[in-house]
């Protein structure tokens, strides 16, 4: 069973800085796709980036594109969300989530974390 567990979240000023964490475990192929999603009050959950644990490849948002860097640690079954160049709007609770193969719909996800809020102050 993958579990999935974020840490990072927090208030922050707009222009700030955040790196959010998702440490995985039980990891297995069924989990080869790491995606970071976000929720805003009242508004859908939108895929925010995502990376494979194998290859190079990685996707992002256009919103975020040039702000926000996903990346990993195979050794610490670890992803990281860096976001750089914060704004209000990008305040909400970010959740990591895993299924087999690269998707940016949320209901394609197998696992889920419990999500991290995060606040950007203006």
């Amino acid at each position: 069973q993958v579990q999935l567990v974020e840490s990072g979240g927090g208030l922050v000023q707009a222009g700030g800085s955040l790196t959010l964490s998702c440490a995985a475990s039980g990891r297995t192929f069924s989990s080869d796709f790491m995606g970071w999603f976000r929720q805003a009050p009242g508004k859908e959950r939108e895929f925010v980036a995502g990376i494979r644990w194998s290859g190079s490849s990685s996707y992002s948002a256009g919103s975020v594109k040039g702000r926000f860097t996903i990346s990993r640690d195979n050794a610490k079954n670890t992803v990281y969300l860096q976001m750089n160049s914060l704004k209000p709007e990008d305040t909400a609770v970010y959740y990591c989530a895993a299924r087999p193969k690269s998707s940016y719909y949320s209901n394609e996800y197998n696992y889920w974390g419990q999500g991290t809020q995060v606040t950007v102050s203006s």
